[in-house]
């Protein structure tokens, strides 16, 4: 088991050196930094002089592995665009970006699996067919659009939602939270459904397709013979044997609710890292975009790793198999 774990670990290191060195060739082919960060008063020695002091006169493999030595302690320097530290821009726009994503992630488990249970249990009703069409819908319509929609229904229209921004927040030391005011979670209900559409379609299916395996498993006919109610067949056996797929997309799915929640965030103006990551693209923030992908990079990874490792603890097999 030990060594299983040490296998992971080392190629996720390997992973994210990879990524470091896209993140690094973004620094140093994206832009000239001195370029960026200079006015036009700056004189030419002023120049070689910042040049010299953020170490762009070294050579290749030194300057990589200082930029691999600073991203592991957290120091991803300094923001073109307004002079402060990369690493807190990331941490005021990470809360709201959490809070964005945790919403998501239990509207699509509270709504995904009951959808999923139902339309496996109750084949060809009229109610199966339209979640069945409202599933397709939502993998066909990108995000964008569904936050447009949202908006011109529940804010243009019907005035009863926020079409933008977080609302207020309330500091609970660094962390910011917008679930203890009125406004703050009223703010989240647009931009939660939006973001989770896709998610609950993935899993209203991945758990309509394992119900429909189980159900035809042997110790489902046996419970059933044994004159077991429905209802404890349903959602105490077969649906305990739904779960395991469904953790583990959703805890992979996370990642990708952060690293895409940027399309969502700028259609509602969300303060989050993907607002905070488009303006670094518009203004050619080249520290900020490269912090972002490392930190978003690291997530993937470290989530990817811990659900490898936990089969590895449950399933004796899988370690087997990697030997």
């Amino acid at each position: 088991m030990l060594v299983f774990i040490i296998k992971r670990l080392a190629n996720a290191a390997m992973v994210m050196l990879a990524v470091a060195l896209l993140a690094f060739m973004i620094f140093r082919f994206a832009g000239d930094p001195v370029e960026l960060m200079a006015n036009e008063q700056m004189s030419q020695i002023d120049r070689d002089a910042l040049r010299e002091r953020l170490g762009l006169n070294d050579g290749f493999i030194t300057q990589y592995a200082r930029f691999v030595s600073d991203a592991v302690q957290g120091n991803f320097g300094i923001s073109y665009r307004n002079g402060q530290e990369v690493l807190g821009l990331i941490a005021e726009s990470f809360p709201a970006t959490m809070e964005l994503v945790i919403v998501a992630t239990l509207l699509s488990l509270i709504i995904g699996i009951p959808m999923g249970v139902i339309t496996a249990i109750h084949r060809g009703k009229w109610y199966t067919e339209l979640f069945q069409f409202t599933s397709i819908i939502g993998v066909s319509l990108p995000s964008f659009v569904v936050g447009i929609l949202l908006i011109l229904l529940f804010s243009v229209t019907l005035g009863w939602l926020p079409a933008f921004g977080r609302g207020d927040v309330v500091q609970l030391g660094w962390w910011s939270t917008g679930f203890l005011t009125h406004s703050g979670r009223m703010a989240l209900i647009l931009p939660s459904i939006a973001l989770s559409l896709y998610q609950i379609t993935l899993i209203m299916r991945l758990v309509r397709a394992e119900m429909l395996e189980t159900l035809r498993s042997d110790f489902v006919k046996f419970a059933r013979a044994r004159g077991i109610p429905r209802y404890r067949i349903y959602f105490r056996h077969a649906l305990r044997n739904c779960l395991m797929p469904v953790v583990t997309m959703t805890a992979m799915n996370i990642g990708s609710l952060i690293a895409f929640a940027l399309i969502t965030e700028t259609v509602f103006q969300w303060p989050g890292m993907g607002m905070l990551f488009i303006q670094a693209v518009t203004f050619i923030d080249i520290p900020v975009m490269a912090a972002y992908l490392c930190i978003v990079s690291f997530i993937f990874v470290a989530l990817n790793t811990l659900v490898d490792i936990t089969y590895a603890v449950i399933d004796p097999r899988l370690r087997a198999l990697t030997r």
